[in-house]
C-alpha cells in the first residue's frame, strides 16, 4: 500500500522463505527487493528506468546482477508532440509528479525538454500524498496543460488531481492510461497485459534454466498506443482528433 517499510519487511520474509525468485512490481518495490538479496534472482516490472532506479551510472541496458525485468517507459519525446498537437497554443505547462520516485523526476525532466516546442515547463513536485492536493492547485493556477508522468503516488490519488483540475479547465496529458482513465485527456501508453505477459515468460527461463538473469537485458514494450479519456473530454470541452 505505498509503505516502503512494509515492502522491505515482505521482501525480508521473501529472503527467509527462500523464494526461487521475487517479481517486484515497479520502482519502490524493485529498490526494496535490491536492497535484501543479492543472490536471489529478481525481475523488475513496471518499472521505467533500471539505471535511475538502481542507481547505476554505467547502464547500458543490462544490469548484469541479479536483476532484470521489463520496463514501462514510453517514448516522452512522442508524448511531449501529442501535447503539442493537442494544445497547440498552450504555452504553460505543468509538471506534476512526486519528488520521491526517481523515475518521475526522470520522465519530467526528459518531457521537459519540450520547451524546443514552444513551451515554458514548470515543475510542481509534491513530497507525498498529503500535499498532493495543495501542488495539484497551484499548477492548476499557473498552467495551461499539466503533464503526469507514470507516477506511482499519483496513480494511487487520481480522483485528487480530477477534482483540481476538471473544475478549473486544465487538461492533463498522463504517463500512461491507469492515470489517464482518472485524471487524464489523453496518454501515449503502454499495455501492462503486455508487460505482465513478456515478465512472466522471462521468469520461466529463468526458473527452468534456460538464462541467466545477469546477462539478461531489460525489455520493453513493443508498441504504444494513443488513448484518450471521452467522460473528461466531454466535459472539458477538448476535440479529440480522429486518429485517436
Amino acid at each position: 500500500q505505498g509503505d516502503s517499510n512494509t515492502c522491505s519487511t515482505i521482501i525480508t520474509d521473501f529472503v527467509s522463505d527462500g523464494v526461487d525468485l521475487i517479481l517486484a512490481n515497479a520502482t519502490p518495490a524493485l529498490q526494496a527487493a535490491s536492497a535484501g538479496t543479492a543472490d536471489i534472482p529478481i525481475l523488475g516490472t513496471a518499472v521505467t528506468e533500471y539505471g535511475v532506479a538502481l542507481d547505476l551510472d554505467d547502464f547500458d541496458g543490462t544490469v548484469g546482477t541479479n536483476i532484470s525485468g521489463t520496463s514501462d517507459l514510453a517514448p516522452l519525446d512522442q508524448q511531449a508532440a501529442m501535447l503539442n498537437e493537442l494544445f497547440p497554443d498552450a504555452k504553460n505547462v505543468g509538471l506534476v509528479y512526486c519528488s520521491a520516485e526517481a523515475n518521475s523526476q526522470y520522465q519530467v525532466d526528459t518531457v521537459n525538454k519540450s520547451e524546443k516546442l514552444g513551451y515554458t515547463c514548470t515543475y510542481y513536485a509534491f513530497s507525498d500524498s498529503n500535499d498532493l492536493s495543495s501542488v495539484a492547485t497551484t499548477a492548476a493556477t499557473e498552467s495551461d496543460v499539466i503533464y503526469v508522468p507514470t507516477d506511482n503516488t499519483v496513480a494511487s490519488n487520481t480522483e485528487i488531481i480530477n477534482n483540481i483540475c476538471q473544475p478549473a479547465g486544465v487538461p492533463v496529458i498522463a504517463g500512461e492510461e491507469g492515470i489517464c482513465s482518472g485524471c487524464g485527456v489523453a496518454t501515449l501508453s503502454i499495455s501492462y497485459y503486455d508487460l505482465g505477459v513478456a515478465t512472466g515468460k522471462m521468469a520461466v527461463k529463468i526458473l527452468n534454466g534456460e538464462s541467466n538473469i545477469s546477462e539478461m537485458p531489460i525489455e520493453y514494450a513493443p508498441q504504444f498506443t494513443k488513448k484518450y479519456n471521452p467522460t473528461i473530454c466531454e466535459a472539458s470541452g477538448i476535440d479529440v482528433p480522429s486518429i485517436y
